[in-house]
């Protein structure tokens, strides 16, 4: 095989039949991709305002109404055409304006607009963080915007005291001084149901569907009647490390990373001093269990958050714990220090230990109360499990998943058809997806933020695993992934058409990966890039008897006309500084 240098580190010119996965996989993109297109014409006008009522709250808020793009982005990023691109940034620009123009009458910190120097005013970080679902990624696709550099550094001010609106952090205590914040800062009293409600409804059952099951606005009170203690740090506003990991992937300056790791590092000295366990509430003090009367457990959102929800009011769990991942993700990210898997690793089996034999049948807790520990159940507590053994590649935390199927058997090499049964069931999503779109009979005047969210045809999580060896992005986290891909003929993120990609194997410092040029005329050129933001530095590539010796975190590939190849690639995990640049921005142009 021969390798010019001059122009790319490989070319790749063996013949090779197309693969059943790589037809399969383009087809998905471009099936995903008109999807989309169909989904946006239909709920989004041409502002890129959603055609809903705009309201505010925890069930149809404006979190929800971008929400419908989720994982826009990220297709993109996989290879979707520029329309994808479009649609995003359209969608984002409607959605500032149609929630800073939307107001309240009776939720008090609303009332001047939902949205106030383009962020949410104040509220958690369930909920912003799903409405950052399309702006957290913005920079994997555009990263020279200007409105998202001054986005990005207005957004992490409100957390590192640089706006006087928006003192939602205590330096001296380390700590997010509320449940509820944003950009008029925190939430200094107990919430109300109205807070998290929003305005009254004067007909609710019979005009629209409410996603929750309420049928009447006294049950949507209901639903939010215990949600009243928010004073205090708690675990999920780690979510808000995203927008610190935003500005230094942007810009490279120190403070943002100083930022998110002093508060990362403040949650894992918690944990450290709470048997290995987040607390999930720390007083405006700093102590663990400060606003709640001393119980590590309380607060809203907590380890002791059960309530009852209507119309059936069963107690129905809702601690939102879990969600902190992103934080120690982003510290993961910054770092390459696994101690912040360990904070997670550790906390998983603090809980786990509590476990007890019932009728012979060990049983794990998910929960723990003023009586203890409860909500046992015979699955271990394990959110998160998928992300410490990616993170890690330590073959010990396999035990930990609750199956090796799938994906994780896959890459185990236990079942060499899953890529096409995988994408097969991606087409059928989508079709279905599409089928409720397409007989939606919902009207402006009668569609509620969320009705909309579970249709949204971007259907990635599939192709995420096998063509980036990556997690699907959740709670508004980066991305997560072994390489990632550059059209340098297009000057664009994304794999450069009729090029399939899968990832087959993935080691602690290796991994396998097929590339296949499905056009039978025309050559592809391709830049790969260890991580998504150029956190993985790659050592070496062999493609049969020939090895290229690399020291850098991209290598260029031209792909004959109907050409394919495997490649063992050799790779340092983490040892790179993240930034949103894309690769010609580090030195190397494009050949022409």
């Amino acid at each position: 095989m021969p390798l010019n240098l001059n122009y790319a580190d490989l070319i790749i010119d063996t013949p090779a039949i197309p693969p059943a996965w790589a037809l399969m996989e383009r087809e998905l993109i471009r099936a995903q991709t008109r999807a989309c297109e169909t989904f946006f014409a239909k709920y989004f006008d041409e502002r890129g305002y959603l055609k809903c009522i705009p309201r505010w709250g925890g069930n149809d808020g404006p979190d929800d109404a971008i929400e419908n793009l989720w994982h826009w982005p990220t297709l993109y990023v996989l290879g979707g055409s520029d329309s994808i691109m479009d649609m995003c940034k359209l969608a984002w620009e409607g959605h500032v304006r149609q929630y800073t123009e939307a107001k309240t009458t009776e939720v008090p910190f609303a009332r001047d607009g939902m949205y106030y120097k383009e962020f949410p005013v104040m509220f958690d970080w369930v909920h912003n963080a799903e409405g950052l679902t399309t702006f957290n990624h913005h920079g994997l696709f555009d990263p020279y915007e200007r409105s998202f550099h001054d986005r990005v550094r207005r957004f992490a001010g409100f957390y590192m005291n640089e706006d006087p609106d928006a003192p939602n952090y205590d330096p001296d205590h380390k700590i997010i001084r509320s449940l509820f914040n944003g950009s008029r800062g925190p939430l200094l009293r107990k919430a109300t149901a109205i807070d998290w409600a929003g305005d009254p409804m004067d007909q609710v059952e019979g005009r629209f569907v409410a996603v929750h099951g309420e049928r009447n606005w006294k049950e949507m009170l209901e639903h939010f009647a215990d949600y009243t203690d928010i004073i205090g740090d708690h675990p999920s506003n780690l979510v808000a490390t995203a927008l610190g990991f935003n500005a230094y992937a942007l810009t490279g300056e120190a403070k943002y990373r100083d930022w998110v790791l002093e508060y990362v590092d403040a949650w894992c000295e918690r944990a450290d001093q709470n048997d290995g366990i987040l607390p999930s509430n720390i007083g405006l003090d700093g102590t663990i269990g400060g606003a709640c009367d001393g119980k590590w457990y309380g607060g809203c959102y907590g380890w002791s958050f059960t309530i009852q929800v209507p119309p059936s009011y069963e107690p129905s769990s809702r601690s939102s714990v879990f969600r902190s991942i992103t934080g120690f993700g982003n510290a993961l990210l910054l770092t390459g220090d696994q101690r912040y898997v360990d904070v997670w690793r550790g906390m998983l089996d603090s809980v786990n230990s509590n476990k007890k034999v019932v009728d012979g049948q060990e049983m794990y807790p998910h929960m723990y109360g003023d009586d203890g520990w409860y909500q046992f159940s015979p699955q271990p507590y394990s959110p998160g499990a998928l992300d410490i053994y990616y993170w890690s590649m330590d073959r010990a935390d396999l035990s930990r998943l609750s199956t090796t199927e799938g994906w994780t058997g896959y890459l185990e090499g236990n079942n060499p058809s899953y890529p096409e049964t995988a994408f097969g069931e991606d087409f059928e999503t989508v079709r279905r997806k599409m089928d409720w779109v397409l007989n939606d009979t919902m009207t402006t005047d009668t569609r509620l933020s969320d009705n909309t969210n579970k249709y949204n045809p971007a259907t990635v999580t599939s192709l995420v695993h096998l063509m980036l060896g990556g997690l699907a992005t959740e709670h508004s986290g980066p991305l997560h992934c072994r390489v990632r891909y550059f059209d340098p003929a297009r000057q664009r993120a994304g794999l450069p058409e009729d090029v399939g990609a899968l990832v087959e194997r993935l080691g602690p410092d290796s991994m396998t990966l097929h590339l296949v040029n499905l056009h039978q005329s025309e050559e592809r050129d391709l830049v790969v890039q260890g991580g998504a933001y150029g956190e993985h530095e790659f050592t070496d590539v062999t493609v049969g008897d020939h090895r290229v010796d690399l020291d850098g975190t991209t290598f260029k590939v031209r792909l004959a006309p109907g050409a394919g190849a495997v490649l063992e690639v050799g790779m340092k995990r983490y040892v790179r500084q993240p930034t949103f640049a894309f690769p010609w921005d580090h030195g190397f142009g494009v050949q022409q």
